[in-house]
């Protein structure tokens, strides 16, 4: 039962006091009560009007969470992945010591190519390459698929392929093609700075090669890789026998 509390200042308790009390001449004050409870036991509850936004927040952080820690996965998976992949080729270089094949054109000859008239001509170039492998360890395939390009400034002259051959270690391999090209048309200012190198004896091509290759590594062979050689060669003339001015090449790979 409650216990009722008095002020200080009230008078003693007494029979009169109490029917006064009881007949309502003195205001009854209300009862107080203190409840506590434990700090871990108060739940927060949202209100109703509240209850589905937070469950969709929850469910948004769990969803982020999952997300987050694929995403760090995957990085994780990928990173291995280049370390291991490094390690491997790093490997691959201290035993085999790869170095790049040297390639360099021996014969350029040139012919079907009229200065004199505006017709079109159809030019043909027999060009020798020759293809050097000092690896000791590493064969070379050439597979299908290559272009063979020559071009006197910016006109495409004729075009053509290797042939399909394995140049195996310590090789040196001659590769022979013929070019051909059908109704090219030269212009004017073309035919005039082929005459003016006439009169110089020495005529400017580019030979552009694009050759796919697979790399034997002991008994391994790798993926496709295409090897673009660039040949800058300077002949003498445009009949049969040519002489070469000057030759340079080089070239570069496409590992993709």
């Amino acid at each position: 039962m409650a216990e009722r509390v008095y002020p200080a200042d009230s008078p003693p308790v007494s029979g009169q006091f109490s029917d006064n009390f009881s007949s309502g001449e003195f205001p009854r004050k209300p009862a107080t009560y203190v409840i506590q409870v434990p700090k871990d036991q108060i739940y927060h509850v949202p209100p109703p009007e509240n209850a589905h936004r937070f469950q969709h927040l929850s469910q948004k952080k769990v969803h982020r969470s999952r997300c987050r820690s694929c995403f760090c996965s995957f990085l994780a998976a990928i990173f291995i992945l280049v370390v291991l992949a490094g390690i491997s080729l790093a490997v691959i270089y201290l035993v085999f010591r790869p170095e790049a094949p040297k390639y360099s054109v021996e014969d350029f000859s040139v012919s079907g190519i009229n200065l004199l008239s505006p017709s079109p001509n159809s030019p043909k170039f027999n060009v020798t390459v020759m293809s050097r492998n000092g690896n000791g360890k590493i064969g070379i395939y050439f597979e299908t698929g290559s272009t063979v390009d020559v071009f006197y400034e910016d006109v495409d002259l004729c075009h053509g392929a290797l042939p399909v051959f394995y140049q195996p270690a310590k090789n040196v391999t001659v590769v022979k093609t013929v070019l051909t090209g059908s109704k090219i048309q030269l212009t004017s200012g073309i035919r005039k700075e082929m005459r003016n190198d006439l009169s110089r004896k020495s005529f400017p091509f580019k030979l552009k090669t694009r050759a796919p290759v697979k790399i034997k590594i002991g008994s391994v062979k790798t993926w496709t890789i295409t090897v673009n050689v660039n040949c800058d060669v300077t002949v003498d003339k445009l009949a049969a026998p040519t002489r070469i001015v000057s030759s340079k090449c080089s070239h570069d790979v496409d590992l993709w």
